[in-house]
């Protein structure tokens, strides 16, 4: 058994505590660890007890860890598992998604959601790339399926040529045509897609010259 012979917080990394052990340093731990377990000095801990208490502090700084990468946008469950092995939380990954999903921050349903909205509110594609990139996200192709059934890419590819269509409408209409067929092709729409996009574009574009 070991006893615990001293609780310091730890230097110039707030939140955590520095646990020693028989007097000598041996670890250090989250604050919230300290508090979730009772963590005090004179307690005394047997070798599988302190391995319990390393695991739970890095399932603790996996979840901080997350916190801080879903903070500027959700993700992806695949994204997420991705990040976390990235920064060295392999061993505990399914615990801190079990976490993540115990509180909603982790949910495919949702994120496909937002990444749909997000798209077609500010970069329009086609169906086809939209079910690719939400697929490489390993949201699964039944949810990804339910969720796009309803767009209608001839709308998105007005919707995501108009603003270009604008920008080019003092060349004419050969030039005109080019230009947005490969402005089109880039955002995953097929050829009748795109030429009925076109035309309806620029008779958008020559009725408002003439008002």
């Amino acid at each position: 058994m070991f006893k615990v012979t001293a609780l310091k917080l730890a230097p110039k990394k707030a939140g955590q505590v520095n646990v020693y052990l028989d007097g000598d340093y041996a670890f250090t731990v989250e604050t919230v660890v300290v508090n979730k377990l009772g963590l005090r000095v004179g307690q005394e801990l047997s070798e599988r007890q302190i391995e319990e208490v390393k695991e739970i502090n890095l399932v603790e700084k996996g979840v901080k860890a997350a916190f801080q990468y879903l903070n500027y946008r959700p993700r992806s469950e695949k994204e997420v598992r991705q990040r976390l092995s990235k920064r060295g939380f392999s061993d505990v990954i399914e615990k801190v998604i079990e976490r993540l999903k115990e509180q909603g921050l982790v949910d495919d349903v949702a994120f496909a959601q937002f990444w749909r909205d997000n798209r077609m509110s500010f970069r329009p594609r086609s169906k086809r790339l939209l079910r690719q990139e939400l697929i490489q996200k390993g949201v699964a192709e039944e949810v990804v399926t339910e969720l796009i059934g309803n767009i209608d890419d001839g709308i998105s590819a007005i919707t995501a040529g108009r603003r270009k269509a604008r920008l080019l409408a003092n060349i004419d209409y050969p030039e005109f045509r080019r230009r947005l067929t490969n402005y089109l092709k880039l955002r995953g729409f097929g050829y009748d897609t795109i030429n009925s996009a076109i035309t309806y574009l620029w008779q958008e574009i020559q009725s408002e010259k003439s008002v």
